[in-house]
């Protein structure tokens, strides 16, 4: 129940003996998050204060009441609310096109990363806690640990750095078939 890639960081991460039983990757594309409907209105308020700020900066210095400083002050807020109010979803899509997950008869691996390679390993056997979260259409997310901070701290909001704050396979395809096959893993070592 393999899913396939033309081109796999994941076999490099093997270990002597190790098998690998799924690998797949998160669903591509722009995907709404959970947090985005307090992140979507608050980016909306966000980015027209900042908006209008700017506009208004922009009809001072033009009528020339005043200087260049007030409109260049604005700048780096005006890129920030362009970056929460679209930018975030376009680097959130390319990490994830980035992103890599498998499960072998040991550990689970995630390979990412949008500037840098990252490689996070869960030993399947320590782990306390696998979590499953499956949405109607058989998609859905496998976290490994306790999330710290709630429901609302699972995912990175602003679409850079982790994904995550617990390692977790996010948006993947057949989510229960992923999780029996982690679970038959930590059954078998747990049993040897």
């Amino acid at each position: 129940m393999m899913s396939d890639f033309d081109s796999s960081s994941i076999e490099g991460e093997l270990n002597s003996g190790e098998r690998l039983l799924w690998k797949g990757r998160p669903r591509g594309g722009i995907r709404l998050r959970g947090m985005d409907f307090v992140l979507i209105p608050f980016s909306l308020v966000w980015s027209g204060f900042v908006f209008f700020a700017g506009f208004a900066a922009l009809v001072s210095v033009k009528r020339g009441t005043n200087d260049w400083t007030a409109l260049v002050s604005i700048i780096p807020f005006v890129l920030a609310g362009l970056y929460i109010l679209v930018g975030r979803f376009f680097i959130d899509a390319i990490t994830r096109a980035k992103t890599e997950y498998a499960v072998t008869n040991r550990r689970a691996i995630i390979v990412s990363g949008l500037f840098s390679r990252s490689v996070k390993s869960i030993d399947l056997r320590s782990t306390s806690e696998i979590a499953l979260n499956e949405r109607g259409d058989k998609s859905g997310t496998i976290t490994f640990g306790a999330t710290p901070f709630g429901w609302w701290m699972r995912s990175n909001p602003w679409g850079f750095g982790s994904s995550s704050a617990t390692p977790s396979f996010e948006m993947i395809e057949d989510v229960r078939s992923v999780y029996k096959t982690i679970e038959q893993v930590r059954t078998t070592q747990t049993a040897s």
